[in-house]
């Protein structure tokens, strides 16, 4: 066989052991990693794309809770594991475009280590405070707080995260004496919030959603331009006298680098189906956030414009970690 022939014979069996691995995939089941403790709205994200998901793929969705180090240790673990799209992150945005300015000597990068597959909600935050406070109102929660001895105490899902940013820049905007508390993930933290061990957190709102109709929980604010359908009679944080105080949030799949194309694209193809299905739509909306889907270079565009946009906001609100 001549050099040239004996090449291509060589490259048309590369593509067709390619082709046949991305048509045996799945072959078993499936991780998802959150890097979050349950019950927060990463987690629950994930519990929403995970049921759909093992359906369209026929094989088990696995949701593996992995909260620590403000997201580091999850997401670690995704950027360390075997590219064969057996081991997936569902990523909240805080963690993945706000602690590489934060930490800087973590041990993993958001463009080096990952792959994006699709973004699947955004979500703008709400600023909830617990049930027991005697507070209606931002304007009344201000003045409580001037009031209180140590002033407000703001929980987050831990140092870094987007709303330990948020808890810092409200702190800058008013002027109120506030002390963050940080948690392994949003389910703690809301336990918390609720036994009135904390007096406010600024989250994105299915944590948090569920509780405000019994009333330990009460929102005060949505940090959206406009009201949320599923929560009318929240303000946004304009109308609540805090013009300009805007903070979202975005949860997104990801994969290790060098997952094959051929499984990222099958992957990112079912979830669009997902995200863009009604039955999801409506349950998003129900959570008080939207449901959206972005494909794979769309995301990593997106993923270098918030990249610099968060990091420019940390360093001109001077955010340390705790």
């Amino acid at each position: 066989m001549k050099p040239i022939h004996r090449l291509l014979a060589v490259g048309l069996v590369l593509s067709a052991s390619a082709a046949t691995a991305a048509d045996a995939w799945p072959s078993k089941p499936i991780t998802m990693v959150v890097p979050t403790a349950p019950a927060g709205s990463t987690d629950i994200m994930a519990r929403l794309v995970g049921d759909p998901l093992q359906r369209a793929l026929g094989q088990p969705v696995v949701i593996d809770n992995k909260p620590g180090a403000s997201g580091n240790i999850g997401t670690e673990f995704v950027a360390r594991a075997a590219p064969d799209g057996y081991t997936l992150l569902m990523q909240y945005s805080g963690y993945h475009v706000g602690n590489p300015s934060l930490y800087p000597n973590i041990r993993w990068s958001p463009t080096k280590d990952f792959v994006p597959v699709a973004m699947v909600m955004r979500a703008p935050h709400v600023v909830a405070v617990s049930g027991r406070l005697p507070v209606k109102s931002m304007k009344e929660l201000i003045e409580y707080g001037k009031k209180k001895e140590g002033g407000l105490f703001f929980a987050s899902s831990g140092n870094g995260s987007i709303q330990h940013i948020a808890g810092e820049l409200l702190l800058r905007q008013t002027k109120q004496a506030m002390t963050h508390v940080p948690y392994k993930g949003s389910g703690p933290a809301i336990n918390d919030l609720i036994s009135g061990n904390v007096d406010m957190f600024i989250t994105t709102p299915p944590s948090v959603i569920g509780h405000f109709a019994g009333g330990r929980i009460k929102p005060l604010a949505y940090t959206g331009s406009k009201r949320h359908p599923s929560m009318p009679d929240v303000p946004t944080s304009a109308e609540a006298g805090l013009p300009g105080y805007e903070v979202e949030s975005w949860f997104a799949v990801f994969a290790p680098a060098k997952t094959p194309p051929e499984v990222v694209n099958r992957l990112s193809a079912e979830l669009r189906k997902i995200v863009e299905s009604e039955a999801f739509r409506r349950k998003v909306d129900e959570q008080g956030a939207f449901a959206t889907y972005m494909d794979p270079p769309t995301l990593a565009k997106f993923v270098d414009q918030e990249l610099a946009a968060w990091s420019k906001v940390i360093k001109s609100a001077d955010i340390k970690p705790d």
